[in-house]
């Protein structure tokens, strides 16, 4: 078991070996298929991305309400692959850590390898455990979207899987 601090450095990634189980603690984004679309429109019309992406984490998840005695409620892994089609670029723009579940295509396999990223996963199914990992929660993109939009998640210990 390794502890990984997000964001990672460099050498924190490099450390890092397939079938690796990890505890992330730190700062990591959620953002699922609709926030995918519209930071590589961003990207692609030339305009400032709403959150720094460039050496961080993002979980593919969207988060349910939380219960009244708790910071966020169940916050389990969705399937990895529908971000497939965004994800090389956003590999290119700096992303370094995905934490999701299921198979990644072999275009992000190659992208994740030269942009020296990392896929993590996590088990689906497990959403209520994984809610209780985080310690705040904030929307700071696309509102609208509701639990697709991106929030800034600060966790503790959350279980995962080098992929």
């Amino acid at each position: 078991m390794r502890k990984l601090v997000l964001p990672p450095t460099e050498t924190d990634l490099n450390e890092l070996h397939k079938g690796d189980f990890v505890l992330l603690s730190g700062t990591l984004y959620s953002a699922r298929d609709a926030a995918h679309a519209r930071l590589v429109a961003l990207i692609s019309d030339g305009k400032p991305l709403p959150i720094l992406i460039d050496g961080q984490a993002i979980y593919y998840m969207g988060p349910s309400p939380a219960p009244p005695d708790q910071i966020a409620g169940s916050a389990g892994p969705t399937t990895s692959s529908r971000m497939d089609k965004y994800t090389p670029l956003l590999l290119e723009k700096g992303l370094k850590v995905m934490l999701g579940k299921g198979a990644r295509s072999e275009e992000v396999a190659q992208a994740i390898a030269a942009h020296k990223a990392v896929y993590l996963g996590s088990i689906g199914g497990a959403g209520a455990y994984l809610g209780k990992c985080i310690t705040s929660i904030r929307c700071v993109a696309f509102e609208d979207l509701g639990p697709e939009a991106i929030y800034e998640l600060t966790v503790i210990d959350l279980p995962a899987f080098v992929l």
